[in-house]
């Protein structure tokens, strides 16, 4: 929950230390048929997450949806595994165990990580080019691993004896330049196929992983026209990498403020960004891009010749090219900048208004071809998230955008892949 939304009455943060809180909106988001449910990760503790926000990192996803799964059918759940800090030959192994748990619903979200090195004895943290490129490996890794015992090696032949089928289970023998891993592994993959892939790098090189191996990307879009830019340009990249555009799907995070009018819902959104003054968005500014702005007025405008050197090292490479972007292209007022999803958030698409002002805000979208799908972030208050589930979805299959019955009980079909 981020900002001061916990601070609302009926924001149910007291509830958020119990796995039965976590159950219940998993159940919720089943009902509403929703494709997946999906879980970020934190390897670190940054003075950001403690203090005046309801934040505190995160158990771990995986462990957590091992939960959910038994106590749903057939909601997809994504979890969050970092490519940087674990071994591949455990992450197969955690991961291909969830899916037999769940019955073929989980999605692996790939993650490089920006910070956490010094919890794992590997400081100064790697470069985004290193992290990357172990990242490539250690994804073929896993992959091999899963198809090193396939499932049709599980024979239970009575007449035979023959349980097993030992030919078709096969070592990977990988010796690469960041891991050596011999395999095979310990379980055999589910039946329902390959586990789908996730991703969210929107810099240059985040994009260029993205396209070459997801099957879904978690975009940062602040703004329809950086949206229409994304999708089009990964779609393009995975052609160049010999996969068909359309087997991309790009979601964003859609941070919504939902109420019964609009000055209730700008309330609710105003109050959840109550504790960011100037002078944190200031500092977030410069953590994010580099850029000090504080000895600049709020009414000046930020230039191209104003941005830092690109190549600087900052804390996440997605939102400084956002923002670069952003401000190469209409010269913003210091206070404009300050204002960006970039800087007080996530680079989170934010929509503020009535069922009817969100909805049209995802048609617009959609429309426009900057979106597959969202990924749906409640903002304000438990209120707002009513509203989501009983009549935003709604509303959404009435126009024929979302479907009223799942079409298959695993990830897969969900994601139509």
């Amino acid at each position: 929950m981020k900002g001061h939304g916990w601070r609302h009455p009926d924001s149910g943060v007291e509830r958020m230390e119990s796995i039965d809180y976590y159950i219940e909106l998993a159940k919720l988001a089943e009902k509403a048929k929703l494709d997946f449910l999906f879980r970020a990760d934190y390897l670190y503790i940054s003075p950001q997450m403690l203090g005046d926000s309801a934040n505190f990192g995160s158990p771990d996803p995986t462990l957590m949806f091992a939960a959910i799964a038994r106590e749903t059918e057939r909601i997809g759940l994504v979890t969050t595994v970092s490519t940087t800090f674990n071994p591949p030959y455990v992450v197969a192994r955690q991961l291909q165990s969830l899916h037999w748990l769940s019955n073929g619903r989980v999605g692996w979200n790939i993650v490089t990580s920006i910070e956490g090195a010094e919890n794992f004895g590997d400081v100064p943290m790697p470069s985004p080019q290193v992290r990357y490129a172990k990242a490539k490996e250690f994804t073929n890794v896993v992959r091999e691993l899963w198809a090193s015992f396939p499932c049709e090696a599980i024979l239970v032949d009575r007449e035979t004896g023959k349980f097993s089928d030992p030919e078709q289970v096969s070592p990977i023998n990988h010796n690469g330049e960041f891991f050596t891993v011999k395999g095979p592994l310990t379980l055999p993959a589910h039946q329902s196929g390959t586990i789908p892939l996730f991703q969210a790098g929107a810099s240059d090189i985040g994009r260029d992983f993205a396209s070459s191996v997801a099957d879904a990307i978690f975009a940062a879009m602040p703004d329809l026209e950086s949206g229409v830019e994304l999708r089009h340009d990964l779609r393009k990249r995975a052609e160049e990498h010999g996969r068909v555009p359309d087997s991309i799907k790009v979601l964003p995070g859609l941070y919504f403020f939902l109420a019964d009018t609009r000055v209730e819902a700008q309330a609710l959104f105003d109050a959840t960004n109550a504790h960011l003054s100037t002078e944190r968005r200031l500092a977030s500014l410069k953590s994010v891009l580099g850029l000090d702005l504080s000895d600049v007025e709020l009414k000046d405008r930020v230039t191209a010749d104003m941005l830092p050197d690109p190549n600087q090292p900052v804390r996440s490479r997605t939102h400084a090219e956002l923002l670069r972007r952003y401000i190469s292209n209409h010269q913003p007022t210091v206070a404009e900048v300050l204002a960006r999803p970039e800087v007080v958030g996530s680079a989170h698409w934010v929509s503020v208004g009535t069922v009817e002002d969100v909805l049209n805000d995802i048609i617009q979208r959609f429309e426009a071809g900057a979106i597959d799908g969202f990924i749906a972030l409640p903002g304000g208050s438990e209120k707002s998230m009513e509203l989501f589930f009983e009549q935003l979805m709604p509303k959404l299959v009435e126009r024929g955008l979302f479907k009223s019955e799942y079409a298959g009980s695993t990830l897969r079909d969900h994601l139509s892949i």
